[in-house]
Parts: structure tokens; C-alpha cells; sequence
């Protein structure tokens, strides 16, 4: 396409994820110099034929990285910074989706300005043996924060001394299960793929266990003979639903009566639009209950900060492990991380961005009424996704694609399977501001409309 080079292969599909790494490899290599003026986005669009949603996504992708700048007025332009040759090597249009998952939040709305004014002011006045290799479990004063934090908004029965940080969710799920001793494992069906790899990597094996529209289901779990079980309670992953009093009570007994654990996973927790969010079960039951959160979701994934609340002999087992595993996470980043939780700044982000996230979420909905009727939308409004039971005989990954080409962020739920279910896609709404809702679900509808969604292929687990 014109200057810009950028060719499609529009039956990969993908095509943010194509225009973003065509662009990102040129800028890379100095075929986009810095501050260099790239076309508006209505006007790539309609040169490369796709919709301006499409362009807009790789774009706002870009301006995440730090490979753009966008100001209003100003357009488009390569940043100062990224006009640097890179020997980095290019995925293949679609793997990964570029870091387009269906559940990442708006990178771009990062605040950016907030957290350099924290850490400048950590910079300014953090002692200097502050530098020097510290606590595994985490400087003080972050642990402090967060145990202060949990109390306040989950609901959870933590101290400082009972908190580790580590690395995000996924290490702090790893540590544990290393602390635990590698037991049997229960895990939701369905349920992340993306977390098997990690788990089985812990040393676990590993039992499914269906989820229905109270959350999972305890009963079969008590069957299984697992003695340890991972949930995401507050928003279940993929489905949306939220673990019910009933089988809260139901869950925290059977862990009780069995010396089990539960790993609860607090996914979305932070963002639940229709009511407030209900508080965690490791407050019901701290003695049984092995608590994990990050800010990867409130904040961004690149940040790596999370932290595990478990009971006292638990937590210093996951913090020696963390001590022989790399010992403890970038002291800068954590004092960083306590500034802005104390100085309010973590509160307020979180309601300016849960009051944007419902208004894409009602408009997103909204739209697939309008449009695509027969398509379901399960779970309850929250989160970063939500989940479409598409009807009979259609095909998952000929209507994820389709969604993709369209520029909304989607996955098939066929593979995060153990027992087979309808057709089904997650879908995620968190970079679709709302004015563009209709538009985008129209291209969706209109991609859809030729009817090759509705041959069934069934989906082979490899």
C-alpha cells in the first residue's frame, strides 16, 4: 500500500495484528523515520480496505508500545525513541494475536503520567539500601498497601506478614503449587488454556471439573479426589459467571472437611458493573484459602507485579521458593506500586476506568442486539470479555476470524474444553470505545452474513 508497504494476506486474518507488525518492522528497520507523520486512520483504512476499526487497533497497539505517538490534532507520528534498527525477529501474522487477547485491558489508557510522578518521587526518596537485594516476599511497604487494600475492597483477612509479591498471577500460581508439594489439581471446564502449560510445568496433574451457572461444580469436585482446586470465583474464565453463595458455602465446607486447598484466582474482580463485587472467598476461609492478584488487568500485564495471600506456613514457603527462584521483583516498581496505592491514585484509576469499561461493554452489547440476535451473551457484566454462545452448526474459528478481520479481539472456547459444549467465543471489548460499537459489530454481522459461519467443523483439541 502506497509508502507505507503494508500488504494483507486477508485469508490469514488478523489484519490489525498484520498492519501492526508491518509498521512496527518498519519502524524497526528506519523505513519509518522518527516523527515521521503516518495517514490518518480513516484513510489508511479505506486505501488498504478494512474498516477504520481495524486501523485504529493497530494503531492504538503501536502508541501502547511506544512505537507511535497520537495527539489530538497533531495525528499519528513515529516516537522519537523507536526509530531504532532491532535484530528482534517478527512473529507471523496471528501468533499470539500480537498481545491482542480477548481479556487484555486498554493499554493506552495506562496512566502514564501517574506512574512517572511515582516514581520520581520513590527515586527522590527511597533510602539507598533500598537498592540492595531485599526481601523476597517484597518491600514492606508494598505489602503493607496491599494487605491495607484487600482488607478495604475484597474483603480478604490478610496481614503484611501473610502477603508475598511475585511476578503476576501466573508465578504466584507456580510458587504455590511448588510450596503445596505438586498435589492432584482441579481445574475449571472449562478453563484458560493458557495456564495449563504452567501448571503441568509445576509438576501437577491435573482434573477438570465442570463449571455451570453458579460456578463450579462442588459435588463433582468432592468426586474427583483432587485436594487442591484452582477457581476464578469473581468472574469465572471463560464463561463470566460468578461463584454463588450457595456454592461458596458448599466449596469452603468441602475444603474444611478434606484439609484441601483452594487457589482462587481473583480474575476481574476489580471490574464488576451491575453491583458491587462480591468479596473474596479467602475471606470466608483464610486457613484453606490461597489468594492471587495482579494489577495486570487494573493497570498493564508489562508490569509483572501480582501477589499471593495464603495462610502463614503457606506464604513462607511461596516466599523461600521465591528466593531460590530469582530473588523477589524490581524493588523501583513496588515502591512505585505502594505510592500510587497510597497516595488514592490506584482508587481513582479504577473508577474512571470501571465506569469506560461498562459504557464499551453496554455499547458492545448493545450493538449484537442489534445486529447479530441470534448470538447469546452469558455471564454477568463485568470483566474485560464477554462470552457468546453462537447458535447450532455455526463454526467457531470461521466467526472468530471473522472477528478479527473486523478488528475485535476474540478466541474460540472449543479448546479451553474437556467436555464438549455449543459453540462459543470469548470476546473481548476493552479497546472498543463505545462510539465505535456499532460499526465494528456491523462489519462483524456483515462478515458473517455469507453463512460460512454456520458450517460446522468441529473443533480437534492437538
Amino acid at each position: 500500500m502506497g509508502d507505507l508497504h503494508v500488504s494483507l494476506d486477508r485469508a490469514a486474518g488478523g489484519m490489525a495484528a498484520q498492519i501492526s507488525g508491518q509498521l512496527r518492522t518498519a519502524i524497526r528497520q528506519g523505513r519509518l523515520a522518527s516523527e515521521v507523520r503516518l495517514p490518518a486512520s480513516r484513510e489508511l483504512a479505506r486505501d488498504l480496505g478494512v474498516s477504520r476499526g481495524v486501523v485504529v487497533e493497530a494503531y492504538e497497539q503501536l502508541v501502547a508500545e511506544g512505537f507511535l505517538l497520537s495527539r489530538v490534532g497533531a495525528g499519528t507520528m513515529v516516537a522519537p525513541a523507536a526509530a531504532i534498527r532491532s535484530p528482534v525477529t517478527e512473529a507471523a501474522p496471528g501468533d499470539s494475536f500480537h498481545g491482542h487477547r480477548a481479556t487484555s485491558p486498554d493499554l493506552g489508557a495506562f496512566p502514564r503520567e501517574r506512574w512517572l510522578s511515582a516514581l520520581r518521587h520513590v527515586l527522590a526518596t527511597m533510602p539507598s539500601d533500598a537498592l540492595d537485594y531485599g526481601d523476597p516476599g517484597g518491600v514492606a511497604e508494598l505489602r503493607q498497601e496491599l494487605a491495607a487494600y484487600l482488607r478495604r475492597v475484597r474483603a480478604a483477612d490478610v496481614t503484611p506478614g501473610n502477603v508475598v509479591v511475585v511476578g503476576g498471577v501466573a508465578q504466584g500460581l507456580s510458587l504455590t503449587l511448588r510450596a503445596l508439594g505438586s498435589p492432584l489439581l482441579a481445574v475449571e471446564d472449562p478453563t484458560s488454556m493458557r495456564q495449563l502449560p504452567l501448571l503441568r510445568a509445576a509438576g501437577v496433574e491435573l482434573v477438570s471439573v465442570p463449571v455451570d451457572g453458579e460456578g463450579v461444580d462442588v459435588a463433582a469436585l468432592a468426586r474427583s479426589g483432587a485436594r487442591a482446586v484452582l477457581l476464578t470465583p469473581a468472574h469465572q474464565f471463560p464463561t463470566g459467571v460468578v461463584l454463588s453463595p450457595g456454592r461458596r458455602a458448599e466449596l469452603t465446607a468441602w475444603a474444611a472437611e478434606t484439609g484441601s486447598i483452594v487457589l482462587e484466582d481473583d480474575y476481574d474482580a476489580e471490574f464488576r458493573f451491575d453491583r458491587d463485587p462480591v468479596g473474596c472467598l479467602q475471606g470466608l476461609a483464610p486457613d484453606r484459602v490461597v489468594l492471587s492478584g495482579s494489577v495486570s488487568k487494573p493497570l498493564a500485564p508489562g508490569l509483572r507485579l501480582g501477589w499471593v495471600v495464603a495462610p502463614p506456613k503457606i506464604a513462607e514457603l511461596v516466599r523461600l521458593a521465591r528466593a531460590e527462584l530469582d530473588l523477589g521483583s524490581p524493588v523501583i516498581e513496588q515502591y512505585a506500586l505502594a505510592h500510587v496505592i497510597r497516595t488514592g491514585g490506584y482508587d481513582r484509576h479504577l473508577r474512571r476506568m470501571r465506569r469506560e469499561y461498562r459504557r464499551r461493554r453496554d455499547a458492545f452489547v448493545g450493538a449484537l442486539a442489534g445486529h447479530l440476535p441470534e448470538v447469546t451473551v452469558l455471564g454477568v457484566s463485568a470483566g474485560l470479555h464477554v462470552y457468546l454462545e453462537l447458535p447450532d452448526g455455526w463454526d467457531e474459528r470461521t466467526a472468530v476470524e471473522a472477528a478479527r478481520t473486523a478488528g475485535i479481539a476474540a478466541e474460540p472456547v472449543a479448546p479451553m474444553r474437556v467436555a464438549p459444549g455449543p459453540p462459543a467465543m470469548v470476546v473481548g471489548f476493552s479497546r472498543l470505545p463505545g462510539h465505535r460499537a456499532e460499526s465494528v459489530v456491523g462489519a462483524l454481522a456483515a462478515a458473517l452474513a455469507g453463512g460460512a459461519s454456520r458450517t460446522l467443523r468441529p473443533y480437534v483439541r492437538t
